[in-house]
């Protein structure tokens, strides 16, 4: 015989379940000096390309690189606090690991997942060095868009969202955005789309010569010519997973 029993719901409050998007940093060397260097040459002149964004400390790639390696936890807080980041909780690590992270006020988070690039066909592969950190936070609808030249010294950041730039982008001037990047004039600057970790951004340009191209933190410079068959060509740019890691591949587009 079932029974039915009165309930009475609190008047101050309710437990809801709630999803929170976060960055993860996929951490690979407990060298937190080394660290430092590489987030104040990444994001150093960008002071406000964090906005206090929650943090889950990934230790997989870690483990891989640095088998039982102990960070200091306190300290890689700190850093990150400096950076316009909040770190909250931990994954991937061993059981000492976790109990550091732990005693350094983190949570042990096991079940949070990585955003990874979609699998894709892959023409011309062009690797490309390992990423800092890879944010996760999916871009919002819409796009910011800019009429005029980008000079020497220029930065635009689309927050959130896709960029769309009409003029020409020149040497020394940066396009950064959360989504997509498009460049309808010649890319001679630095492009950096899904700069949150958003693995399925493109960077697409009418003119493709850019200093540094760089997509969920997998970048390519100028450093390493562009094949003739897309240099100065109209192509787009996309992030590519593989066995060996993430890769960016360059396409022609015909126009």
């Amino acid at each position: 015989m079932s029974v039915a029993l009165a309930g009475n719901a609190p008047a101050t409050f309710e437990i809801k379940s709630a999803h929170l998007p976060l960055v993860a940093l996929m951490l690979k060397s407990s060298n937190l000096e080394l660290l430092a260097q590489e987030f104040a040459q990444r994001f150093g002149d960008m002071p406000d390309f964090f906005d206090h964004d929650p943090v889950v400390i990934d230790l997989h790639p870690l483990n891989v690189a640095e088998a039982h390696a102990l960070p200091d936890f306190g300290a890689l807080q700190t850093l990150l606090r400096q950076h316009r980041l909040t770190p909250l909780a931990v994954r991937g690590g061993t059981i000492e690991q976790t109990a550091l992270a732990v005693a350094a006020g983190l949570t042990p988070a096991p079940d949070a997942t990585v955003q990874r690039a979609a699998p894709s066909a892959a023409p011309t592969e062009i690797a490309a060095p390992e990423p800092v950190a890879v944010p996760q936070p999916m871009p919002m609808p819409g796009a910011l868009v800019i009429d005029k030249p980008l000079r020497s010294g220029q930065q635009v950041y689309a927050r959130g969202r896709d960029l769309v730039v009409m003029a020409m982008v020149n040497p020394g001037a940066e396009v950064i955005a959360d989504g997509n990047i498009h460049v309808y004039a010649p890319l001679r600057g630095k492009a950096i789309a899904g700069a949150r970790g958003y693995g399925e951004a493109r960077i697409f340009a009418l003119s493709m010569a850019p200093e540094l191209i760089s997509i969920a933190g997998i970048y390519r410079t100028s450093e390493v010519a562009l094949p003739e068959s897309v240099q100065g060509k109209t192509a787009q740019v996309r992030l590519v997973p593989g066995p060996d890691g993430d890769k960016l591949v360059i396409d022609a587009i015909g126009v």
